[in-house]
């Protein structure tokens, strides 16, 4: 399996998205704010974690989200 810079086993997932949504992670490499796709989705997938988490905090509710680990700082 592969592992990020920290460490981290990286897992493969496949998914389903419509072409504009391509269209757009290829816009975001490209321009050079995000070395690749792969590093765009990682981004939006942790920051939707940390998002959910935050709110089901403020709710009360009591189901974790999984963890979060970022290389970004």
């Amino acid at each position: 399996m592969p592992r990020s810079k920290s460490g981290v086993r990286m897992m493969l997932i496949s998914v389903h998205i419509p072409r504009r949504m391509l269209e757009g992670l290829d816009e975001l490499a490209k321009s050079g704010l995000f070395p690749s796709r792969s590093e765009a989705i990682r981004v939006a997938v942790r920051d939707l974690l940390i998002k959910e988490r935050e709110r089901r905090r403020g709710s009360g509710v009591r189901r974790e989200v999984g963890t979060v680990v970022s290389e970004r700082a």
